[in-house]
């Protein structure tokens, strides 16, 4: 085995190189505005959609579990491509990618905004998914390449708090705007910030990996992809549609991890692999990154099953209880510029002490009695969530060098998403049911079992990252903190 080079007890943080360029002011707000827009649009069509099925399927003369692939067919598009996306821009050039992102989401938006029959709509909802790969792991590394460290973490939660505002909200502007104009809508009102975008990031200036030959690593990438696209179709159709001990799911569980194997076993003999291997050796990397795929799990719940117990537990109107949301809402949208301001040598910490609070948050909600401690417990809730989502995406890129930035932001960005196609199937399960006690009791179990998860993950990630300080680099990726 590799030996790791021992370095002193105070490592020192990444210093800048390869990628990492100059910009002007300039530059940088237009690789912001960019970012920002991009954010937003693609966390609008993540959550925006929900209230929304009932009228695309009466529209397009469609009904059944096929309505469930609008929604579906775009979160397994954006989680399959991401990982390799993130990689693709530190070789070619993020703000070309960006651009391209930007590009190909406006359009499969318009396509979307005209489709005339499902299948149509399905297969538009692919290619925006295919953007939306683009847009996040692009854009989080141009920002670390075009931000001096100072800046970096503000720039990049000023962009995650704008796109928090289309998480948060985005099931009550979809439902106003179905309800008001047409589903139609929500994807005409894409275009213009995609173009915007667009022409925002066009402006600001290119950075890649100069350090890099430009050879991708086509078979890593390809093995990763089918993996990827395996399990997301896996967790997709496994929750909430029966037994997952059953025939199809064992046979798809082999295949993943078969492939899995195989990416593995690639990137171990490629001379220049996809995905770097010695990134998993990064103890505080992973750490944020595993406590965000929690987080996020817990936020997806968050946001789908709390509306709905408004609703249902507590028999507020759709207006009314999009109005009580408006504070948990707002919690979670001001949470990544907070989140952007927090030093890294703090970060692994806040991370798991704002994971351990959203798990008393959650549990609490499960047994308020009142509907005022209710919506309390749930501002609480969306505060801690927002700022450790914020977090993982901010908190990572300051542990990796900025000219593979796009490789760990698509890394961390395939782990989360996966998390979150998880708890978009259990919160479906949960509110699919029939309105009554029984639904009430399954929402409260799944926030039970989500709060006793996060705390579990807190525990055994507090425990590991906490066993002994890490001493030394792995291939140049520093694994300590900033002075």
């Amino acid at each position: 085995m590799e030996q790791v080079p021992q370095v002193s007890q105070e490592p020192q943080a990444p210093q800048d190189g390869g990628s990492a360029v100059a910009a002007s002011p300039a530059a940088r707000r237009w690789a912001l505005s960019a970012v920002a827009m991009g954010v937003f649009c693609i966390q609008l069509d993540s959550f925006g959609l929900s209230l929304a099925l009932a009228n695309i399927g009466r529209d397009l003369h469609a009904a059944g579990d096929g309505l469930q692939w609008v929604i579906s067919a775009y979160l397994l598009s954006t989680g399959t491509l991401m990982l390799g996306a993130g990689r693709l821009g530190d070789l070619f050039g993020r703000r070309r990618l960006l651009v391209a992102g930007l590009a190909l989401f406006g359009a499969a938006s318009l396509a979307c905004a005209l489709a005339p029959t499902l299948p149509v709509l399905v297969g538009a909802r692919v290619a925006q998914g295919g953007g939306a790969a683009l847009i996040m792991p692009v854009g989080l590394s141009l920002l670390t390449n075009v931000y001096p460290r100072p800046l970096r973490g503000r720039a990049t939660g000023w962009a995650l708090g704008i796109g928090g505002v289309a998480t948060a909200c985005g099931p009550f502007i979809g439902g106003l705007l179905t309800e008001t104009v047409s589903w139609r809508a929500i994807f005409w009102l894409n275009v213009p910030f995609a173009v915007l975008g667009a022409l925002c990031a066009s402006r600001t200036i290119e950075s890649h990996d100069t350090g890099a030959a430009r050879t991708v690593d086509w078979a890593g990438l390809c093995t990763a992809t089918a993996a990827l696209a395996a399990l997301s179709v896996l967790i997709d159709r496994g929750i909430g549609h029966g037994p997952l001990l059953r025939w199809p799911m064992i046979f798809g569980a082999v295949v993943v991890t078969a492939l899995l194997a195989l990416f593995v076993r690639r990137e171990r003999t490629a001379a220049r692999p996809l995905i770097r291997l010695a990134l998993f050796r990064n103890r505080p990397y992973v750490a944020l990154t595993l406590a965000g795929a929690a987080t996020n799990t817990a936020t997806v719940l968050f946001l789908l099953v709390v509306p709905f117990a408004l609703q249902g537990q507590w028999g507020l109107p759709a207006a009314v209880a999009g109005t009580a949301f408006l504070a948990p809402a707002l919690a979670m949208a001001v949470a990544g510029p907070l989140a952007g301001r927090v030093p890294t040598r703090a970060a692994v910490r806040l991370m798991l002490a704002c994971l351990a609070a959203g798990a008393l948050a959650l549990a609490w909600l499960s047994v308020a009695v009142s509907l005022p401690v209710f919506l309390v417990a749930a501002t609480l809730g969306g505060t801690v969530l927002g700022v450790a989502n914020a977090l993982t995406l901010i908190a990572t890129q300051a542990f990796v060098r900025p000219e593979r930035a796009g490789e760990a932001s698509g890394v961390t960005k395939t782990v989360i998403t996966v998390a979150a196609g998880l708890g978009v199937g259990l919160a479906g399960a949960v509110t699919h049911q029939d309105s009554g006690g029984g639904a009430e009791a399954a929402s409260d179990a799944a926030l039970r079992i989500t709060a006793a998860g996060c705390a579990a993950v807190c525990l055994v990630l507090g425990a590991w990252v906490g066993r002994a300080r890490p001493a030394g680099r792995v291939d140049d990726v520093p694994l300590g903190r900033e002075p």
